[in-house]
């Protein structure tokens, strides 16, 4: 008898992050408004010290590889942009800036959650605020046929 086998981690998690995110327009709204969390978290530290915003890329990308090498290398790409970004802005900017698409995006992903009718993924698991971007490149991966 054939022994079915186990799914991937990521696999688990991505379904278990779409269960909360069905409906298109939540969708479109997570394809802005996470990478733009991503960001503005990443230059809120950035502020305080770009090695720590550095250090934070690098611990997640070390869980991004445990389960994807594609995601991580997309991940890495993507880290790599928007810490290049934050390295050419203008020092006194990054930190309003920041903090002003943290709490635009935040409130859009929480409009988008209304609009589907369930709760955000992470209240019930913090690993999900990792995997959220996952799933946004999920779809490009997806989009681009690129395994994962």
């Amino acid at each position: 008898m054939e022994q079915a086998l186990e799914p991937r981690a990521i696999d688990v998690l991505l379904a278990k992050y779409a269960e909360s995110h069905r409906n298109h327009t939540n969708e479109i709204i997570h394809f802005v408004c996470v990478p733009a969390i991503v960001f503005s978290l990443l230059g809120m530290v950035w502020s305080v010290n770009w090695s720590a915003a550095v250090a934070l890329c690098a611990g997640a990308l070390f869980y991004y590889l445990k389960l994807s090498k594609a995601f991580a290398l997309g991940m890495l790409v993507m880290a790599a942009l928007m810490l290049g970004l934050l390295s050419a802005m203008p020092p006194g900017s990054v930190l309003p800036l920041s903090i002003a698409i943290f709490v635009v995006a935040w409130i859009g992903q929480f409009i988008g959650h209304e609009i589907e009718g369930k709760k955000p993924s992470f209240l019930d698991d913090l690993r999900f605020l990792l995997i959220g971007p996952l799933f946004v490149l999920s779809f490009l991966f997806r989009r681009l046929k690129v395994a994962y």
